[in-house]
């Protein structure tokens, strides 16, 4: 496990309602656990101090799932009005010794430590905002530093996240290559999990044939 950066915290959103699932999608199997889990284990592997868990709708179940994680959890009564609503509850969660926050989403299961890890070191570089790419597209996570958390607050809006706000600031923005250290892939509905769950078996296979 890489050695934690102090005051670089992660929050992991968790608090949609998965309604193209048909609810219930963090709960749902994946690799013999909920597929949150897997989300909590690659977090628990990077160089971060603490871990925030965001949760909304399911906040109840997923609680129990969380716990034994050692994360803390915050519970967004505002979920349904969007992601930002998440963000925001998150970073308004952080304590006043973080330096940066590593957003990701909890239905994205392959994107491992390593992604984070670049990630966090982009920051220590001097970098204000580090997003992940994959292929030289922009995905998740993205970090942020403290010092741009009041320009979140301002901008952030609906559903669409930070990349609203990152597209009108790429002056503030490092691009950080992820690929081959995670995977953006994410669950929107029970054939995503599937595809997901036999590209896992797929892998597994080639490694012990």
């Amino acid at each position: 496990m890489p050695e934690a950066r102090g005051g670089v915290s992660a929050i992991l959103l968790a608090a949609g309602s998965g309604s193209r699932f048909g609810g219930g999608k963090l709960l749902a199997p994946y690799q013999g656990r909920a597929l949150i889990e897997a989300s909590l284990a690659n977090l628990a592997e990077a160089p971060v101090s603490e871990t925030v868990v965001v949760v909304g709708e399911d906040a109840g179940r997923l609680r129990p799932l969380c716990e034994p994680y050692g994360v803390r959890i915050v519970e967004n009564p505002n979920w349904e009005r969007g992601q930002s609503t998440s963000v925001r509850a998150g970073l308004l969660a952080l304590g006043p010794r973080v330096r940066a926050a590593v957003v990701a989403l909890a239905d994205q299961p392959l994107v491992g430590p390593g992604a984070v890890e670049r990630l966090v070191s982009a920051f220590e570089g001097g970098a204000e905002v580090a997003v992940a790419t994959y292929g030289g597209k922009r995905r998740n996570p993205v970090l942020f530093s403290r010092a741009v958390w009041p320009l979140l607050e301002a901008e952030l809006a609906g559903d669409e996240g930070a990349r609203a706000v990152l597209r009108r600031h790429p002056d503030l923005v490092v691009e950080v290559p992820c690929d081959g250290v995670g995977n953006p892939a994410d669950v929107d509905t029970a054939q995503d999990l599937r595809h997901l769950e036999r590209v896992h078996e797929g892998e597994h296979r080639f490694k012990i044939g």
